[in-house]
């Protein structure tokens, strides 16, 4: 099993997966206290968006067995009420685990990832259960989301 280390996320290091934004403390250019498009979110044809709540549950230890990827949206994944763990891989049209990735987010910071990207959950750092907002087109999915299950000697052990 390969182990990962999960690292502060930053805009240089996440880039190449996506955006991010803290939305408890925003900064840079604004209207007053209206921070505006600070990410863009691109969805396929005429789709609603949709805001989905997640309970997730703390892990120990952190195993990244599965993963899964969408091809036509892109995925808004806002944690709430704790610093969360995220592991990433890039797209490909088969599994890349050996290639994957983990950051540690600020609650609070929604991250947008690119087309793509391998991922799953969030897994929260400090609280046994932490609450997320997942937006996506709704129902995709139902027909835009690839989920693999990896062998054994393809899972992932994340450390912080």
């Amino acid at each position: 099993m390969k182990t990962v280390k999960a690292k502060p996320i930053t805009v240089e290091n996440f880039s190449y997966y996506g955006q991010f934004t803290d939305l408890l403390n925003p900064t840079g250019y604004s209207l007053g206290d209206f921070y505006h498009d600070r990410v863009k979110m691109s969805v396929a044809g005429d789709h609603a968006v949709a805001f989905s709540p997640l309970t997730v549950h703390k892990m120990d230890p952190m195993i990244v067995s599965q993963a899964e990827y969408h091809n036509t949206t892109q995925e808004g994944i806002l944690c709430l009420d704790d610093d969360f763990v995220l592991h990433v891989a890039p797209p490909s049209k088969e599994p890349v685990p050996s290639l994957t990735e983990a950051f540690i987010v600020p609650k609070g910071t929604l991250v947008c990832l690119n087309l793509g990207v391998w991922h799953l959950s969030a897994m929260p750092l400090n609280l046994e259960t932490a609450h997320v907002l997942i937006v996506l087109p709704e129902r995709i999915y139902l027909n835009d989301c690839i989920v693999v299950d990896y062998p054994e000697e393809d899972q992932i052990r994340i450390e912080l």
